[in-house]
C-alpha cells in the first residue's frame, strides 16, 4: 500500500525533519511512503524513500491516483500565525485526497493558532473528513473537541525518535549547554544582546561549553553566529541535517536553553535540564506539561544579570525529567503509532 506523507519536509527545519523521521519509524512495514518535500533528492537520500516536489500539482495529483492513504504528518501545519497561506496549502491537499477516496489521517498535529474564520472553517471541514486524528497537545485537543470531532491525544512523536551518534561530539569540552534560538519579531536586537550577555555570564560561572544549535539554519544561523562571535573560544555552532543525529546531541548536554519546540522535547527526552523562552502557545503548553521553567519572550527580563542568575540556578539546582517520566512520555507517544496501525491495517 502507498501512503503520501505531507508536512513541512525538505525545508531545512530540524523539528519537522524529526517528525518525518518519527513517522517513517512508526509506519507499518507494508506501507510504501511517498514524501512531499521541498528538496526531494535530499529526502530520498537521507531516508531511502520515494519523494516528490511538494509544489508540483501535476505530480501530486498523479501520485494520489496511485495511492491509498494521505497523511498530514505532524507539527503545526494548520495554523495561520506564521503564514495565512500555509493552512490553505495543507487543506487543499487534504480536501483533494478525501474527494479522490484516499483514507486520510491527521497525525500528531498541533492545531492553531487559527485567528481567521476562513482558516477555522477549512481546518474543521478537513478534520471532519479524516478517518482518524491524533494531536500532540492539550490545546490542540481542545480546539478539535470543540468541533465535536473525535481525536486521540498523545505526546509529540519525537519523544520516541531513535538517536544516532554525533561525530566529534565527545571531543568537545564538557560540560555542555545547548542553546537553540530562532528569529521572532519580539526577539529584538536589544533582547538578543541582553540574552548574549547573560550567556557570557552563564559560561563564565559554569565553565560550560556552549553548543549553538540552529534548528533551521536558513533562519537561525545569523543568531547563532552573533552569539558565537561574543564567545569565540567557548562555543561552537553545530548545524546537523539528520534529525536522529540532532537528537543524539542532547545525550552529551547538561542543560538546554530553547525557543525551538523540539529542542525542548529532545532535551527533555535525553535527560537534560531545560529552560524555555516561549514565542508560541505550543512552547508554553510544553512548559506546562513538563514543568519546564522559563519566560514568555514578551516578558523576558531586561537585566542580563537577572537572566544569567536564573540560568545559573537552573544549571546548579534544576532537575531533568526522571527516567520513569521520560519512559511514560516515550511510551505514550507511541499511541501515534497505534493510530497509524488502526487505520492502515484495516485498509
Amino acid at each position: 500500500m502507498r501512503a503520501i506523507l505531507c508536512g513541512y519536509y525538505g525545508k531545512g527545519n530540524g523539528g519537522d525533519e524529526a517528525l518525518l523521521a518519527s513517522l517513517l519509524q512508526m509506519l507499518p512495514d507494508n506501507i510504501q511512503p511517498y514524501v512531499l518535500s521541498g528538496n526531494p533528492s535530499e529526502t530520498k537520500q537521507r531516508y531511502q524513500v520515494e519523494a516528490g516536489d511538494r509544489l508540483n500539482t501535476f505530480t501530486i495529483l498523479q501520485t494520489m491516483r496511485h495511492s491509498d492513504i494521505f497523511i498530514w504528518g505532524g507539527g503545526s501545519l494548520i495554523q495561520d500565525a506564521t503564514s495565512i497561506a500555509s493552512p490553505f496549502y495543507y487543506a487543499a491537499l487534504m480536501g483533494i485526497a478525501q474527494k479522490m477516496g484516499l483514507k486520510t489521517i491527521a497525525w500528531a498535529q498541533g492545531i492553531g493558532p487559527l485567528n481567521h474564520p476562513t482558516t477555522q472553517f477549512l481546518a474543521k471541514e478537513c478534520l471532519k473528513g479524516c478517518n482518524i486524528i491524533s494531536v500532540r497537545d492539550a490545546g490542540s485537543a481542545k480546539i478539535v473537541a470543540k468541533w465535536n470531532i473525535p481525536l486521540t491525544l498523545a505526546p509529540d512523536p519525537v519523544w520516541a525518535l531513535e538517536t544516532s551518534p554525533v561525530p566529534g561530539l565527545w571531543n568537545l569540552p564538557a560540560p555542555r549547554i545547548a542553546v537553540s534560538l530562532r528569529p521572532h519579531p519580539q526577539l529584538t536586537p536589544l533582547r538578543l544582546a541582553t540574552l548574549t550577555r547573560a550567556l557570557i555570564s552563564l559560561q563564565k560561572a559554569t565553565q560550560a561549553f556552549i553548543l549553538l544549535l540552529p534548528f533551521q539554519p536558513m533562519k537561525d544561523l545569523k543568531i547563532a553566529e552573533f552569539i558565537h562571535q561574543k564567545l569565540p573560544d567557548d562555543s561552537k555552532i553545530l548545524t546537523v541535517e539528520d534529525p536522529r543525529v540532532l537528537k543524539g546531541i542532547f545525550r552529551g548536554v547538561e542543560m538546554v536553553i530553547g525557543m525551538r519546540f523540539h529542542s525542548l522535547v529532545m532535551g527533555s527526552a535525553e535527560k537534560c535540564r531545560c529552560f524555555a523562552i516561549s514565542y508560541d502557545p505550543k512552547v508554553s503548553q510544553l512548559m506546562t506539561d513538563l514543568e519546564i521553567p522559563g519566560w514568555e519572550l514578551s516578558e523576558l527580563p531586561e537585566q542580563a544579570n537577572l537572566i544569567s542568575k536564573t540560568w545559573i540556578d537552573n544549571y546548579a539546582n534544576g532537575e531533568a525529567l526522571l527516567s520513569d517520566r521520560i519512559d511514560f512520555f516515550r511510551e505514550r507517544s507511541l499511541i501515534h503509532q497505534e493510530v497509524l496501525h488502526s487505520v492502515l491495517f484495516n485498509s
